[in-house]
């Protein structure tokens, strides 16, 4: 029996979750089915598997929630937006480094939105949701460390006794330069440039095996952006002697056949994009020297214009669904 709030309208944060939850969700379905097509190790495959079930439970689930409140489910991605016998592009190391990063966007985005909804049964799917993230999370956690391919942030020195910041210097460095990084920075500093490193090696493939020029050279573009990128941040990092996470370009293999149409590769790369630009405003959030908030600030400028510009390739292409909007009440008033 459903609860009565379950009659509840559905607010505006519910719907745009929903809704965004199915899209990322119907492309993930055809980016791991893809994957389990070209995986030998099968601990690896058990965890594609886990990852696809998910996500699969997820769509069934966001339909019948749309088919109830009269909304129209959106198309999304389909069979038609893959090619289950396209070559293998990617090798099965960077299939596990793929689902670590897809359960973090997961843990994310569903604690990000849970304090903003009400409804029980939505309540309901985005905890559960939240938890098959965490479960997700710690499997790839457990295989990566079982297997030596774990990249774990670097270690710094404990404290030794409790202290208090006396100079203003540790925020200004026109004041005095802070060399020493709070673990919060070096945290997010090593996160972002792993993330960027996801992007530059996902920028390789696309490219080799985009059938648009547009489409390419974006994603060419990207790569010289997700370079940069970790170029600034690992100067941080190298200015403390502390480690700079590897690069995963080398688990790209060199087909040139694509697994995946242009659409879902561009909507792919846009989702990267707007959760990097996220978790730049939570290293800003968490960083104290003036330097790094700069840094973070500008390169956040630079992705958000980059952004516009996979918006408008979609958009010429009619590649571009509509998310639920709010009403525009100017426009009614014409009527």
């Amino acid at each position: 029996m459903k609860d009565k709030q379950d009659h509840i309208k559905l607010t505006a944060t519910e719907v745009s979750y929903l809704w965004n939850s199915y899209m990322a969700d119907s492309m993930a379905v055809c980016v791991l089915k893809y994957f389990l097509e070209n995986i030998d190790d099968q601990d690896i495959k058990n965890l594609v598997n886990h990852a696809l079930d998910m996500s699969q439970q997820h769509i069934e689930i966001i339909k019948g929630i749309f088919s109830d409140e009269g909304i129209p489910v959106p198309q999304g991605f389909t069979e038609k937006d893959v090619n289950l016998k396209a070559k293998r592009l990617f090798s099965d190391k960077f299939y596990l480094y793929y689902i670590k990063n897809m359960a973090k966007g997961g843990l994310t985005t569903n604690a990000t939105v849970t304090p903003n909804i009400y409804r029980n049964d939505i309540l309901s799917f985005c905890s559960k949701a939240l938890t098959s993230s965490l479960e997700l999370n710690n499997e790839s956690i457990q295989l990566l460390l079982e297997k030596g391919l774990a990249i774990r942030p670097p270690t710094i020195p404990y404290p030794q006794k409790v202290e208090f910041v006396h100079k203003q210097s540790f925020v200004l460095e026109a004041l005095g330069r802070r060399e020493a990084l709070t673990g919060a920075e070096v945290t997010n500093l090593y996160s972002n440039i792993q993330t960027n490193q996801l992007g530059s090696s996902l920028s390789i493939a696309f490219s080799q095996v985009a059938q648009s020029d547009k489409v390419r050279n974006y994603v060419l573009r990207g790569k010289d952006i997700a370079l940069k990128h970790i170029k600034v941040f690992s100067s941080y990092l190298e200015m403390n002697s502390l480690p700079i996470p590897m690069s995963f370009d080398q688990e790209v293999a060199n087909s040139t056949e694509s697994p995946f149409s242009d659409k879902l590769m561009l909507f792919h790369y846009g989702l990267m994009i707007y959760s990097g630009i996220g978790n730049y405003g939570v290293s800003i959030s968490e960083s104290r020297r003036s330097d790094l908030v700069v840094d973070y600030s500008r390169l956040t400028a630079e992705i958000l214009k980059y952004s516009e510009d996979c918006i408008n390739i979609m958009i010429a292409n009619e590649w571009l669904e509509q998310p639920p909007l709010a009403a525009n009440r100017k426009d009614l008033a014409k009527d």
